[in-house]
């Protein structure tokens, strides 16, 4: 629930504390202003300055999947893992449509590459 998704060639992965670490048995508390939301508009702002220059990545445009760590490692983790499993076939295999023939499913994102989190615990 807590993601922003950008459309693009080569889509970079963001991890950013935008919420404080919750209560006991809630993942996510308030929202982070200064090293939170200010990070995820540095990313933002850095994609639009690339995207927007026809000379830096000629025909290409990079995209963007930013998750919140919610400040939390276990968190973080489980939102990494969404990483890896947009990579993975889907569950049950390839299956098969009402005609037999196979279905046809959307390339894999391409991501190339994460950035954040903000703490040690977090990126490990």
């Amino acid at each position: 629930p807590h993601a922003i998704r950008l459309e693009g060639d080569l889509t970079l992965g963001g991890l950013f504390p935008v919420h404080a670490r919750g209560p006991a048995g809630v993942p996510c508390g308030p929202v982070k202003k200064e090293k939170g939301i200010h990070r995820l508009e540095a990313m933002l702002y850095a994609l639009d300055r690339v995207n927007g220059d026809p000379h830096v990545l000629p025909n290409l445009t990079l995209g963007a999947r930013i998750l919140d760590t919610c400040s939390r490692d276990t968190y973080a983790l489980e939102q990494a893992l969404s990483f890896v499993r947009s990579l993975l076939p889907p569950e049950g295999g390839e299956g098969r449509c009402p005609d037999g023939s196979a279905p046809r499913r959307p390339p894999p994102e391409r991501l190339v590459g994460v950035i954040g989190a903000s703490a040690s615990s977090v990126s490990i």
